[in-house]
């Protein structure tokens, strides 16, 4: 791979290239994705999408505030800005003529990294991550298997392993009605955001982490393979058909994210009294204790003000070594022969591996967090099920007065059935998954008669 090519400009229907040089420097294409993504409605719904804890439980507690996917996205581009400008600073160094020919400049690898990481969870259905295995399993071994048959293998794996990540990449790039190319972001950038750059199938497990997801859907493959090719990105050995290798600066929103989770998700479980403080103050400093400035720590009087000073203390030490791998890792990562996380390399993978592992046993297995994922399965289930039910008798003539009203309630890019069955079934999860938690709670009480 080349850095030319990865850092492409291009937009979805452009007939001509766009140039580095020729960039209205006080409002770069690269920060126009930034302002599209935080301006869309997809965003927006984040700020009452779980991130790991559902809202309710902070009332009343110590501190009234916990994270959702908005306020998540937002600390994870700030990170991804902070370690694409640092890298990007290195890899201009070891290839001036990025900017003495292109015109490029530090600034443009941190706008790149941080929109893709803006974007990163965009796709996510509510309920956490266990919104994306509720949708799974409703085709899988709930009512939708039933359509198993008259699916393609691709087509029904695209379903019984809902991703995030292949919606996020839909709704980014996917055209409606008068909005050709979605909210048509540069190629870089959403180069950059894919995680994991490949079909649902073939499954072929592996140790490289491109391995781990898929990252576009069936009905998004024809774009996608013209995105991969502009770019340039290597295919993947394991399945050179269908998949290819990262875009690098993917390691970037990889790490922001990773950081950002480990330390903050952390953060709030401390908060909200599942993790005793005194405990995870320890697991912090084991973290920072070659960069702390201990008559600072030591002068502080609040538990909050040092619980505060490490999280900042955490991240930037995180930050710097995430930049080191990927500094010293950067012809490995454009040969495409890098196959790990950056933090999995870094000088600190003990420190957060303990964090996380506490993590899980505190906060992700808590009774709130649990409880908030059992009722997803059952709310996400159920508007499968009324929805799918419905467009499927309209498309083969066998629809209800019911089933007529219950379409008319969703919005009218979703109510086509006028199209394959495949797609009736992804439009719909794809709805599902745009939901808020609050939105999908009062859709279903009105769907099943709790509320008028």
């Amino acid at each position: 791979m080349n850095w030319e090519q990865l850092l492409s400009l291009k937009r979805q229907g452009d007939t001509g290239k766009r140039l580095r040089k020729e960039q209205n420097e006080t409002r770069l294409g690269f920060e126009v994705d930034y302002d599209r993504i935080i301006f869309s409605s997809a965003f927006r719904s984040l700020q009452d999408k779980t991130q790991v804890f559902p809202m309710p439980i902070a009332v009343g507690s110590q501190k009234d505030f916990v994270h959702t996917r908005l306020t998540h996205s937002l600390e994870v581009s700030v990170v991804g800005r902070s370690l694409g400008r640092i890298a990007g600073q290195q890899i201009l160094t070891k290839y001036p003529f990025l900017s003495e020919v292109h015109g490029h400049h530090f600034n443009d690898f941190g706008a790149i990294v941080a929109a893709a990481a803006l974007a990163h969870d965009i796709g996510n259905p509510p309920f956490g991550h266990s919104g994306e295995k509720a949708i799974g399993n409703y085709f899988k071994q709930g009512k939708g298997k039933q359509y198993k048959d008259i699916l393609t293998a691709a087509e029904y794996q695209d379903l019984i392993d809902f991703e995030g990540n292949a919606n996020g990449f839909k709704l980014l790039t996917e055209s409606r009605e008068g909005v050709p190319g979605g909210l048509r972001l540069s190629y870089a950038t959403l180069g950059a955001f894919i995680k994991y750059p490949k079909a649902s199938l073939p499954k072929k497990p592996s140790k490289s982490i491109v391995d781990k997801k898929f990252g576009f859907f069936q009905s998004e493959k024809s774009f996608f393979n013209e995105l991969v090719e502009e770019i340039g990105l290597l295919p993947n050995p394991n399945h050179p058909e269908t998949g290819f290798l990262r875009h690098p600066l993917t390691y970037l929103v990889e790490a922001a994210d990773d950081i950002c989770y480990t330390i903050i998700d952390f953060e709030d479980g401390i908060n909200l009294g599942l993790i005793p403080e005194e405990y995870a103050l320890e697991y912090l400093i084991n973290l920072v204790k070659d960069n702390i400035n201990t008559k600072k720590y030591n002068a502080m009087t609040t538990s909050s003000d040092r619980l505060s000073y490490l999280r900042a203390l955490a991240i930037s030490t995180l930050i710097g070594d995430a930049v080191d791998v990927f500094v010293k890792n950067e012809d490995k990562i454009l040969d495409g022969v890098f196959d790990v996380s950056l933090l999995d390399k870094g000088k600190y993978k003990a420190q957060v591996a303990d964090i996380i592992k506490l993590s899980v046993e505190k906060i992700y297995q808590s009774t709130e967090v649990v409880d908030k994922e059992l009722a997803g399965y059952r709310i996400i289930s159920d508007l499968l099920d009324m929805y799918t039910t419905a467009l499927i008798n309209v498309k083969e003539g066998e629809d209800t007065n019911y089933d007529r009203l219950l379409i008319k309630s969703l919005p009218k890019n979703y109510q086509n059935s006028d199209t394959t069955i495949y797609k009736i079934l992804l439009n719909t999860s794809c709805f599902v998954a745009s939901l808020s938690d609050s939105a999908a709670v009062h859709i279903h009480d009105k769907l099943t008669g709790r509320k008028i």
